[in-house]
């Protein structure tokens, strides 16, 4: 079974956190929701409340397939500023593991802490001169997939993130099973 990882925090972009969570689900991925604060309850971008299956400290000593950070605003800092989150992407990439980041994740977490190297990435559009200091190349593309790292751009780009994920991750075949699940056009 594939185990992924879904940080929240307050502040979250709802879209790309629920759109990842459901299309790894239908592929048959074992996720895990880990708020990285104090409380399992948080209050999304948006609004929409969200729970939690556990607090990111239960899920330090854990090895994950994949890690997923979704965007928005606050809720980028608060990752960025969440220490056990910050160790868990440190030893995924040092495993040589999958991450993944939507939105202003990759800049404002990745690349503030110097986790992408020397690879091309791509995120929300007023991150973007931000993240072209830290990665080999900027990418304009909705998502990018550079060795263990993809990327995507934000919230209308949610759909086509979480389904590279599943087809880089499970493949192909099962890409195109939950893409036609969801009559998505992937």
């Amino acid at each position: 079974m594939i185990s992924v990882l879904v940080p929240i925090a307050d502040g979250t972009e709802e879209l790309e956190a629920v759109t990842v969570i459901d299309v790894l689900r239908r592929a048959g991925a074992e996720v895990s929701i880990a708020s990285v604060m104090p409380s399992k309850n948080i209050l999304a971008s948006r609004g929409v409340k969200i729970e939690a299956d556990c607090l990111i400290d239960a899920c330090a000593v854990q090895t994950w397939d994949v890690i997923v950070l979704p965007g928005g605003m606050p809720g980028a800092e608060h990752f960025q500023n969440c220490k056990a989150l910050i160790t868990l992407l440190k030893s995924q990439i040092a495993a040589d593991r999958w991450i993944a980041a939507i939105c202003s994740a990759p800049a404002v977490v990745l690349g503030r802490h110097d986790l992408i190297g020397d690879k091309n990435a791509t995120c929300y559009p007023a991150f973007q001169q931000e993240l072209q200091a830290k990665v080999a190349h900027l990418a304009h593309k909705k998502v990018v997939v550079d060795h263990k790292l993809i990327t995507s751009q934000g919230p209308g780009t949610a759909t086509e993130f979480a389904l590279t994920i599943v087809n880089e991750v499970f493949g192909d075949d099962k890409a195109a099973q939950v893409a036609a699940g969801m009559l998505s056009n992937y």
